[in-house]
């Protein structure tokens, strides 16, 4: 079984110095517990992605960020959803995390 999905996510990124999009239109491929997408990032690029789903936590991997290739770990629940997040900053490493609301669009 296969399913294109049109989404957009809002999404409060937590414990960052920088501001970053909120934003981020989403199309996304599942098939079987396989995952695939393209989206708009926090930090305004576009990102790539494939990963597997395990019930609610899906992980992968994910182009578009500052370096090159990253993991994707993401907790998702009805719409919401929480992920790690990372930052260096003038020399200083931030941990924090992403969480928002992820809406399927239908026409």
């Amino acid at each position: 079984m296969s399913c294109l999905s049109l989404l957009v996510a809002l999404s409060i990124h937590v414990g960052m110095d920088e501001k970053y999009n909120s934003i981020h239109p989403h199309v996304k491929c599942t098939i079987n517990q396989t995952i695939a997408g393209v989206y708009f990032n926090s930090e305004s690029k576009i990102s790539t992605y494939i990963g597997q789903k395990f019930g609610a936590l899906e992980l992968g991997l994910v182009t578009g960020y500052s370096k090159k290739v990253v993991p994707m770990i993401r907790l998702i629940k009805n719409g919401w959803f929480i992920t790690p997040a990372y930052e260096v900053k003038q020399a200083k490493n931030n941990w924090g995390f992403t969480v928002g609301y992820e809406l399927p669009l239908r026409f």
